[in-house]
């Protein structure tokens, strides 16, 4: 279950004709509709991206043209991104509700892309919970610091601090992010609550073996480790995008509320219908932010009908928006926007 909030009060109402914007608790509300899970179409949704998931497996084991085997490889990596959603949506409660089934599925499909869920629920929903708070950001997400809490900072922790948000941290997210900063960190900080980071990594280990003893490099490399990596990295991108964006807004601690985060902390990220259909509507992360428990399939049509939720912040896929992403580095609160390194 999610993380307690504090939601502000609603606005009072306006004394014009014309509605006022919602705002707090009523913005919420006003969204519950949206979070009735179809447990049919859940199903379905879940059984059919299998399917397509196991035939790009399929044509990247099987395929006699390597350059094939690559389309399936990279092809079945973004389908792990989709699947991903459906574990992301199972832990926020959003689908498969109390499904006695769907609960050791994604168990181990946490545990497949190492997610273990003990990690998971910890780190994401304090993610939730406090997201856009320069104190804590790191929990959950990357770490985010003004230019003044930069100038205090000791060079090794500037260092630590590049790396964490470097690109290339991000491409190698299979070791970086998830290898080491959802199962390794977690298992060596608490091995008996996060036996399950330990099951993951042995899991993995062990199966890298398997696959290079008995099956060769090639089939490890197309089937296993590209898929992976291909899902890791998107994901951690993914992970960036969604609260590292050049529209970003970050509220003071004093005046934060949960639905400004939400709103003006979280992007939309703008993507056309095949990316939409392997990322699971993840773009629509504001949305999400604003109420979990919304299936990933009912958030374009949440912000459809919420006028409230119809200009946020943006961002897209185009490589000038990843780079413009990229280059955002502190979050500058007197020019009220984020900005490079300084010049040192």
């Amino acid at each position: 279950m999610e993380a307690t909030l504090n939601i502000d009060d609603a606005s009072p109402a306006s004394p014009s004709k014309e509605a006022a914007p919602r705002d707090g608790k009523a913005l919420i509300d006003a969204t519950k509709p949206m979070a009735a899970e179809d447990k049919v179409k859940s199903w379905t949704l879940f059984a059919i991206t299998w399917v397509v998931a196991g035939g790009f497996l399929s044509l990247a084991a099987q395929a006699p043209w390597w350059p094939l085997r690559l389309v399936g490889s990279l092809l079945g990596g973004l389908t792990l991104v989709r699947l991903f959603i459906f574990f992301h949506d199972y832990m926020h409660a959003a689908i498969f509700r109390g499904s006695k089934v769907a609960k050791p599925i994604m168990w181990l499909y946490g545990v497949y892309v190492m997610t273990p869920p003990q990690a998971w629920r910890d780190s994401h929903n304090y993610h939730h919970a406090h997201t856009a708070k320069i104190v804590g950001s790191h929990v959950g997400s990357y770490a985010m610091v003004t230019p003044a809490l930069w100038a205090q900072m000791k060079p090794i922790e500037r260092r630590m601090y590049k790396i964490i948000r470097h690109p290339l941290t991000i491409l190698a997210g299979y070791f970086t992010i998830f290898f080491y900063g959802m199962c390794l960190s977690p298992f060596l900080r608490d091995p008996k609550k996060n036996w399950d980071a330990g099951v993951t990594l042995v899991f993995h280990t062990a199966l890298t073996g398997l696959l290079l003893w008995k099956l060769g490099f090639a089939y490890y490399f197309f089937v296993y480790f590209l898929p992976l990596a291909t899902a890791t990295a998107s994901g951690a991108y993914l992970f960036y995008a969604q609260h590292n964006f050049p529209d970003i807004d970050i509220q003071p601690r004093h005046t934060w509320s949960f639905v400004r985060a939400a709103l003006e902390s979280s992007s939309y990220l703008e993507t056309g219908p095949v990316m939409r259909w392997f990322t699971g509507n993840i773009g629509y992360h504001h949305v999400h932010h604003l109420n979990a428990m919304i299936p990933f399939y009912r958030l374009p049509e949440t912000m459809d009908a919420i006028p409230e939720l119809q200009h946020p912040g943006k961002t897209s896929l185009r490589p000038s928006d990843i780079l413009a992403c990229f280059k955002l580095k502190l979050w500058d609160p007197d020019q009220h926007k984020m900005v490079p390194f300084p010049a040192e």
